[in-house]
């Protein structure tokens, strides 16, 4: 009758919330992670052979450096609208 009522009122687990949330946003960094891959393929990758040129290798080194970049940016962003969220509670 408990978990009726809960659900009459439109309340959620706060901890599932999180957990939803959190996987959620798991499933778009992975889709991110994809689009950024076939992006990098697309761009410096003209005709793959045995051996990588310097200018496809280095075309690749500079797309998986701004990825880290994105990366860190996200990361940390995120971490700081999480403490944020928790602070206000």
């Amino acid at each position: 009758m408990a978990d009726f009522d809960a659900a009459s009122k439109g309340s959620v687990d706060p901890e599932l919330q999180d957990f939803l949330m959190a996987e959620k946003q798991k499933a778009q960094l992975s889709a991110q992670i994809h689009e950024f891959n076939d992006i990098c393929w697309d761009k410096c990758m003209d005709k793959p052979g045995s051996k990588l040129d310097s200018r496809t290798e280095t075309c690749l080194n500079n797309c998986v450096n701004r990825f880290i970049d994105t990366s860190l940016f996200i990361t940390t962003r995120f971490a700081q609208t999480l403490q944020k969220s928790q602070s206000g509670m």
